[in-house]
């Protein structure tokens, strides 16, 4: 029997009619793709929309968009380095 880790889980929280957290997505979307590619540990991703989370509003929404993996948090993420950087931190590199 092998021992399969459990993928962690990237909390992307985010608020709709917001440019900066679609912008964010595309650019989280195009690291993880790259992850992949590289065969580095890639999360499971969960959105967290502000509208249906009023009581995330206080600690999150002047930050949006954030991005948390495993208690850690990135705020305002829209560039490809910050976003790859946080995740080869949290996350390791397999290459």
């Amino acid at each position: 029997m092998s021992f399969s880790p459990t993928r962690p889980t990237l909390e992307f929280y985010t608020r709709q009619d917001c440019a900066l957290c679609e912008y964010g997505r595309a650019v989280l979307q195009q690291v993880l793709e790259d992850r992949v590619m590289r065969g580095d540990p890639v999360p499971r991703v969960r959105e967290i929309d502000l509208g249906r989370r009023p009581d995330l509003e206080p600690s999150h929404g002047a930050r949006l968009p954030v991005i948390a993996v495993n208690g850690e948090e990135i705020a305002l993420v829209g560039s490809y380095q910050a976003i790859a950087r946080f995740l080869d931190r949290v996350l390791g590199r397999l290459a």
